[in-house]
């Protein structure tokens, strides 16, 4: 089977929406990657640390999905990262109530030695020298490097940003954070000139309104499944990159129209993901369930028309 490197948080949240609120819950963007990705045919292991607060019950979900956590340093007296934040009414823009670094703050990943010819890496969003710290151990290029970053790293660590960002073939951000990035207001423009800073792909997420996907000057667009019921956006992004990379990682093929399709089984995965608080919705579902949802997704997209 083919590997599937998944590096950033696994942590502590706590999550207010409008309709509800948690206490500490399960959390970090490689959690849910991890739980995305496992829906795939594939290997995949997580680098990422934690304190000894941290359940062995979590650890043991992630072995039950079959994801490797050897490269889950498990940090003794130290506390795990956690994150608490507030969603406004419309869901799509929150405030960050708590940010604690804890065992984050000094982390030094270690890539497990059966990982470091890995086919594809996904860079969950950390601090850009941690990501380019991994890139530097692999033993083997991999065929698809895949990172996800934020407006935060551009703020203050932009320099050490623009360094990784020339060496992935991928990169997910949201609409937002590709113009702060680019300095351009139109997307079309903003996904040139970060195609120019090194990755032949920009993926722009627009939360409800989709995701777009650029290469040269070819677009296409995968909307947002229609939803009745959200409760919780947190971690829809790495949701949908853990689908993105675990579909390109079980293909194999790293051509444009293969990553159509793999923003559309990324989408999918996500459109899960807000339906429960934290990861409860990705714990429960079934490959049946995302087959299904699937099938949804094609008959959204799908129309005849004559020209």
């Amino acid at each position: 089977m083919n590997k599937l490197l998944i590096v950033g948080t696994v942590a502590f949240d706590a999550i207010e929406t409008p309709f509800g609120k948690t206490d500490k819950i399960l959390g970090g963007a490689a959690t849910y990657i991890g739980l995305s990705a496992s829906f795939f045919n594939l290997q995949s292991a997580i680098v990422s640390v934690v304190g000894d607060d941290f359940p062995q019950e979590h650890l043991d979900l992630l072995t039950s999905k079959n994801i490797d956590i050897s490269g889950i340093e498990i940090v003794k007296g130290g506390k795990t990262f956690f994150w608490s934040g507030l969603y406004h009414n419309d869901l799509n823009s929150r405030d960050t109530l708590v940010t604690e670094l804890n065992v984050l703050a000094d982390f030094q990943p270690k890539v497990p030695q059966n990982y470091k010819d890995a086919d594809v890496v996904m860079l969950g969003n950390l601090h850009p020298l941690v990501q380019s710290s991994v890139l530097d151990q692999m033993e083997k290029k991999p065929k698809l490097v895949v990172l996800d970053t934020m407006n935060f790293w551009m703020d203050c660590a932009l320099p050490e940003l623009l360094d990784v960002i020339k060496r992935v073939d991928v990169i997910t951000i949201n609409d937002e954070e590709a113009r702060q990035l680019s300095g351009e207001y139109s997307l079309v423009k903003a996904a040139s000139k970060i195609q120019d800073m090194g990755p032949k792909y920009v993926v722009i997420k627009k939360g409800e309104h989709g995701a777009l996907l650029f290469h040269n000057r070819e677009v296409f667009f995968a909307p947002a499944l229609p939803l009745e019921d959200v409760f919780d956006p947190t971690g829809a992004g790495d949701t949908f990159a853990g689908g993105f990379s675990g579909f390109i990682a079980q293909s194999e093929n790293i051509s444009f129209n293969n990553m159509k399709n793999a923003i559309i089984y990324g989408s999918n995965l996500a459109s899960f993901c807000v339906e429960k608080f934290g990861t409860e919705r990705m714990e429960s579902l079934s490959k049946a369930e995302v087959a299904i949802r699937l099938q949804q997704f094609k008959s959204l997209t799908q129309f005849d028309i004559e020209i």
